[in-house]
């Protein structure tokens, strides 16, 4: 079935009112949240919604959080997100990394005490009208089992950086550390569809395509494979700590469960989840038309190399932006799960998709 974007979003931010968020971050988690499906990344998006409202509903979510700074320097921050929803904690922390790199040239900042936030990559992006860099990243459940454990210890940590071009399109690189997002593993689930090879292992450490493996102990498995699974192991690892160990917030094998119908564990090492942004101000290292110009240089030496037959070198962002621009004219595509479960969640506050 096809919504449109107005549509979703009207239903969305109504949703967020309903369980207690103030006008302008309701608009907020609705931007964060809706950015995923224009995108095409369908696992981050109104797929989720009825998640936070279960996470609402347990307790585990403050729908009014008093978000704010608790320790600085000049370019650095820590940021509580007082149990706020991810998807408003984290543009306003990201405003503060902003905010910093203004004045100072550059801006991080890390964060505890948040949840879920939605993709990576929106809040990455909010650098590029500021002719800055930017990047975040946020550590999460742990489905992931480093390189030869049996044990789930990460998330699927995903990293996100936007660059700002001059009149090429923007480099915007978003990814999970993992092979591929758990959120990847629900869309098959939903279509009833195998999971590819070196997605997952099963509760022994062998290969698995059954996309339920996690539910009956298996894990995700680390970016790069079955010779190279370390890497994406590394870069999960940076993610969680500085996201977390950094800031305050749950790491490893704390990191609470995005399920409601899971609890956290009863012995958390920090608050909540961890997030961590970046930006950098162009000009605080050459001058920002000069540099622009060269990316756009970057992007159409990249954009125009030698391709195997039947294939195109891409530009990360490109697919995303191709698929936005369609869907805001088109419609977003949801699974008729996906339906159901907004349909649920409209029966409950009196809403209708």
């Amino acid at each position: 079935m096809q919504f449109s974007y107005n549509q979703l979003f009207t239903f969305t931010e109504s949703v967020f009112k309903s369980i207690g968020c103030p006008d302008d971050d309701a608009i907020l988690a609705t931007e964060s949240l809706l950015a995923a499906d224009l995108r095409g990344i369908d696992s981050h998006g109104v797929a989720r919604l009825i998640g936070y409202v279960r996470l609402w509903e347990a307790g585990r979510i403050n729908p009014t959080p008093c978000v704010g700074v608790v320790y600085e320097t000049p370019s650095t921050a820590v940021v509580d997100g007082d149990g706020g929803l991810g998807l408003v904690v984290a543009p306003k922390a990201m405003n503060v990394a902003l905010e910093k790199a203004r004045i100072a040239g550059t801006g991080w900042v890390s964060v505890k005490n948040s949840n879920h936030f939605g993709i990576a990559g929106y809040h990455a992006m909010k650098a590029l009208a500021h002719d800055m860099i930017g990047m975040a990243m946020t550590n999460a459940s742990p489905l992931v089992a480093p390189t030869y454990s049996l044990d789930r210890l990460l998330g699927t940590n995903p990293i996100a950086v936007a660059v700002p071009a001059g009149e090429q399109p923007d480099f915007v690189a978003d990814f999970a550390t993992t092979t591929a997002a758990n959120g990847k593993l629900e869309i098959l689930q939903r279509k009833q569809l195998p999971a590819p090879d070196g997605w997952i292992q099963d509760k022994n450490g062998l290969g698995s395509t059954n996309p339920n493996e996690l539910k009956d102990g298996g894990a995700l498995l680390p970016l790069g494979g079955e010779t190279g699974s370390h890497k994406g192991y590394c870069l999960g690892s940076i993610v969680d700590i500085f996201s977390a160990v950094l800031s305050g917030a749950n790491y490893g094998p704390w990191v609470p469960p995005f399920v409601a119908f899971l609890q956290p564990p009863a012995d958390p090492v920090g608050q909540g989840i961890g997030h961590f942004f970046g930006a950098m101000r162009i000009d605080a290292f050459r001058p920002a038309a000069e540099f622009k110009a060269h990316m756009d240089n970057w992007i159409s030496t990249f954009r125009n190399a030698r391709a195997v037959e039947g294939k195109q070198v891409l530009i990360p962002g490109d697919p995303e932006r191709e698929m936005s621009a369609h869907r805001l004219l088109d419609g977003i595509p949801l699974l008729e799960p996906v339906v159901k479960d907004l349909e649920t969640v409209g029966k409950k506050f009196g809403l209708t998709l």
